[in-house]
């Protein structure tokens, strides 16, 4: 299915007329990455949502929608809300998206609480693979019963920007820090690491000890090895491979071997951007008593 990239074009762009050239400029996903990211996430032992790429031809049994919707490639994969428990874990009640996670909070208060460490592997793992679109609708929680507690482990969805790479002079002006700051180019180095500060950062891990950073950091860099890089890309074709696995390859490695710092940055800027002032994207319909919760572990 098509992506809408018009929330990403700014009122100059279409001022100037350039408008459809940011849109085919920021047509820039990787659309085998997902499978990629799959392997690694699990490598570091991180939930993901199993995609699995199909081929849906065109047949009768589409009857309108076949001239539409078949002889096309697909991403299947587990929603991440359901009321059916799909991964691994035990004791789920739910699988809930960030709004409902919020009611939950509302009702249980201090029985609820998120596993910030694996929360902090999944925003680092972000990191390393460039995917630069974080917010809020992009994450599931797995809600693990422990007796009289709960607690939410963080499900990552929607992989389209993984590997994101720009070209073209107008693009890359758009997506510099001064305009887009959050649309950030698939590079060995992260330039500007304040644009890959979501307010779902602000909200969940404000305050997060540096060594939690730091020490999920070290466990991707000792799990996520050159040879485990190497084996998540044979997963393509050898046809896509051939196109830039190798740079991909060489990005990743670069990355990750920088990840302490950048781990340390990050969490110095979530920080620095404090406590959220307005409602969390994505969750602004969440029904949540009292005044607004800035924070996931502010007083209830």
């Amino acid at each position: 299915m098509g992506k809408n990239p018009q929330p990403l074009v700014p009122e100059f762009a279409k001022t100037f007329g350039v408008e459809n050239i940011i849109t085919d400029g920021i047509s820039a996903q990787h659309p085998y990455g997902a499978m990629v990211v799959a392997k690694m996430a699990e490598k570091v032992s991180i939930l993901h949502t199993h995609p699995i790429l199909v081929f849906g031809p065109k047949q009768d049994r589409l009857g309108k929608y076949s001239a539409k919707y078949g002889n096309k490639l697909y991403w299947l994969e587990y929603e991440t809300e359901s009321p059916v428990n799909w991964t691994h874990y035990k004791n789920v009640t739910e699988i809930l998206d960030t709004e409902n996670l919020q009611e939950m909070k509302t009702e249980l208060g201090d029985k609820l609480h998120i596993d910030k460490e694996i929360l902090v592997r999944n925003r680092l793992f972000d990191l390393v693979i460039g995917d630069w679109d974080r917010h809020a609708k992009q994450w599931g929680w797995v809600v693990q019963n422990e007796g009289d507690a709960y607690k939410a482990i963080p499900l990552a969805g929607d992989r389209d920007n993984a590997f994101f790479t720009l070209d073209g002079l107008i693009p890359k002006v758009v997506s510099s820090k001064n305009i887009q700051p959050r649309l950030r180019s698939f590079e060995e180095e992260i330039e500007y690491i304040p644009g890959l500060v979501y307010p779902f950062d602000r909200y969940f891990l404000l305050n997060t000890p540096t060594e939690v950073f730091k020490e999920q950091a070290r466990f991707i860099q000792e799990t996520l090895t050159d040879d485990a890089i190497q084996n998540a890309l044979n997963t393509w074709p050898i046809i896509i491979y051939q196109l830039h696995g190798n740079e991909i390859r060489d990005k990743l490695i670069a990355r990750r071997n920088q990840l302490v710092d950048y781990a340390i940055a990050f969490k110095e800027e979530i920080d620095k951007q404090g406590i959220l002032a307005e409602p969390l994207k994505g969750s602004e319909d969440a029904k949540i008593s009292g005044d607004l919760r800035a924070c996931f572990e502010c007083p209830m």
